[in-house]
């Protein structure tokens, strides 16, 4: 019998760029690792202004570009996301601090971190959003979550051995 997967949510303000950007980038990785059935993952946002929608198409192109499948919709971030997943992963300090605000205890807090502490190759404190601006804006943020999420996959396989 396999133990239940390890969840890793990944959190932005709407759940339309940064954070679907991280989860379709690190399902990707994660199906290529043929890990899927020990870890998992998903998005949501601090806000619900966009609840239901899919990724923005400029993020998603971008991805498609890189070759990655994009899935998913928009939802607000739920005070039950704590028990459901093992590491929630912040694009940004706005979002962290939102985020810590919701957390009742310290097991949760201790869930949440800033994805760009998995960065390897890029100095960023925060993955910019990119909502407002150019296409450059969201190379950026993909080549900040491709670093990112290349470290978090092998975190996670060293520290739950798989």
């Amino acid at each position: 019998m396999h133990p239940s997967p390890y969840r890793v949510l990944f959190i932005c303000m709407g759940n339309i760029c940064r954070s679907p950007a991280g989860e379709n980038i690190f399902r990707h990785l994660i199906q290529n690792a043929q890990l899927s059935s020990h870890i998992t993952c998903d998005s949501a946002g601090t806000i619900g202004y966009h609840h239901g929608k899919a990724p923005d198409s400029r993020m998603s192109l971008t991805l498609k570009k890189r070759g990655y499948p994009i899935s998913g919709t928009s939802r607000k971030f739920h005070p039950d996301d704590f028990d459901q997943f093992h590491l929630i992963l912040t694009m940004d300090d706005e979002n962290y601090a939102n985020i810590i605000k919701l957390a009742e205890n310290d097991t949760q807090r201790a869930k949440v971190q800033k994805f760009t502490d998995y960065c390897t190759q890029h100095p960023q404190q925060e993955v910019p959003d990119p909502y407002y601006g150019e296409g450059s804006g969201f190379e950026l943020v993909a080549d900040l979550i491709e670093d990112g999420a290349t470290a978090l996959l092998a975190h996670i396989r060293q520290n739950r051995k798989i």
